[in-house]
C-alpha cells in the first residue's frame, strides 16, 4: 500500500492530467498603461517571437554552412577550358612522359594549333637563386638558324653602319623626345651612352636600353648589327629561376630548331655559377606560342 501511495497508478496520472487541462489558465491582469498594458504585452510577445525566429534562422544557417558545398556546374579542368584545336593537339602528348629533344621538337611542330607560323619557345628551370649576383644568369648568343623574326636595328652613333634600319644620334634623340620607338634593338658606342641616360626609364622596361652584357654597347658597330640581324638572342633568368627563350619558328622544321636549342643549352651550361652545387638544370619544357607544353629529358642539357 505504501508503494502505491508513493507511485501513482497510470489511471491516477491520466486523471491528474485531465484535471490540469480542464483547469483554466490564470488570467493575466493588465493595466491601462505602462509595461503591463495590453498593447505592451502584445509587443513583448511579438518581440519574443521575432527573437525566436531569428535564433532558429541563425541555427539553420550554421547547419547549412557546415554541409559540404556542391557546385551545380563543377569547375572544369584547365585542359577542358581550352579550345578544340588545343585539346586535339594535347592528345598527341603523353602528360607524364619526358621526351628526347629531337622527339619533343618533332611534336612541337606537329602540335601547333594556330594557323600562323608560331614561335617555338624553350623554358628552362635552373637551380639558381637570382637574388645572388653570381647566380643571376644573363648572356646572349647568335642562334645558328636565326630567330625567324625581322628585327629593326637602330645605331645610336653618327658613324654609318651597314644594314642598320636607323642611325644617327640626333635622329634617334628627336624620336625619343616625341615618344617614338621604331626599333627592336638599339646599339650604341660607349662614348654615346651618357646621352641615353635620361631615357633609361623609357627604354629599360622595354628591354631596349643598350648594355655591354647583351652586346649592344660596343665599339664594333658593324659586327653588332650583323649579329642582331643574323638572329642574336639575349636571355636572362627570371625571379623564379627560369629562362624563357624563343628558339625559332615552326616553319624551321625539327632539325634547325634542334640546332638552335642545343646552342642555347650549351650557352646556359657554360654560364653555370661555381656556387651552384646541386642540380643546375631542373626541368626543360617546349611549347609553341599557343600550343601545349612538352617535357624534355633533363639529361639533354648535358649532351
Amino acid at each position: 500500500m505504501a508503494d502505491e501511495a508513493k507511485n501513482p497508478t497510470e489511471e491516477q496520472e491520466m486523471q491528474a492530467t485531465e484535471v490540469a487541462e480542464e483547469t483554466p489558465a490564470p488570467e493575466v491582469k493588465t493595466a491601462k498603461a505602462g509595461k503591463r498594458s495590453a498593447k505592451a504585452l502584445e509587443e513583448a510577445d511579438e518581440k519574443q517571437a521575432k527573437e525566436e525566429r531569428k535564433a532558429a534562422k541563425a541555427e539553420a544557417d550554421a547547419e547549412e554552412a557546415e554541409k559540404p558545398k556542391q557546385h551545380a556546374n563543377p569547375t572544369r579542368s584547365r585542359l577542358q577550358r581550352q579550345g578544340k584545336n588545343f585539346r586535339k593537339a594535347a592528345e598527341q602528348i603523353e602528360k607524364d612522359k619526358a621526351y628526347t629533344l629531337a622527339t619533343a621538337l618533332e611534336l612541337a611542330t606537329k602540335t601547333n594549333p594556330t594557323k600562323f607560323d608560331a614561335s617555338v619557345e624553350m623554358h628552362i628551370n635552373l637551380g639558381v637563386d637570382p637574388r645572388h649576383a653570381d647566380q643571376n644568369i644573363r648572356d646572349n648568343l647568335v642562334l645558328p638558324a636565326g630567330t625567324g623574326k625581322k628585327v629593326r636595328v637602330a645605331v645610336f652613333d653618327d658613324a654609318a653602319a651597314d644594314n642598320a634600319d636607323i642611325s644617327g644620334v640626333e635622329t634617334i634623340l628627336k624620336d625619343l623626345d616625341k615618344g617614338i620607338i621604331n626599333f627592336d634593338i638599339l646599339i650604341a658606342t660607349p662614348q654615346q651612352m651618357a646621352k641615353l641616360g635620361k631615357y633609361a626609364r623609357v627604354l629599360g622596361p622595354r628591354g631596349l636600353m643598350p648594355n655591354p652584357k647583351s652586346g649592344t654597347v660596343t665599339t664594333d658597330i658593324h659586327k653588332a648589327v650583323a649579329e642582331a640581324k643574323a638572329g642574336r638572342v639575349e636571355y636572362r633568368v627570371d625571379s623564379t629561376g627560369i629562362v624563357h627563350v624563343a628558339i625559332g619558328k615552326v616553319s624551321f622544321g625539327a632539325k634547325k630548331l634542334e640546332d638552335n636549342a642545343r646552342a642555347l643549352l650549351a650557352s646556359i651550361k657554360g654560364n653555370k655559377p661555381a656556387s651552384v652545387k646541386g642540380n643546375y638544370v631542373k626541368a626543360i619544357h617546349l611549347a609553341t606560342t599557343m600550343g601545349p607544353s612538352i617535357t624534355v629529358e633533363v639529361s639533354e642539357a648535358s649532351n
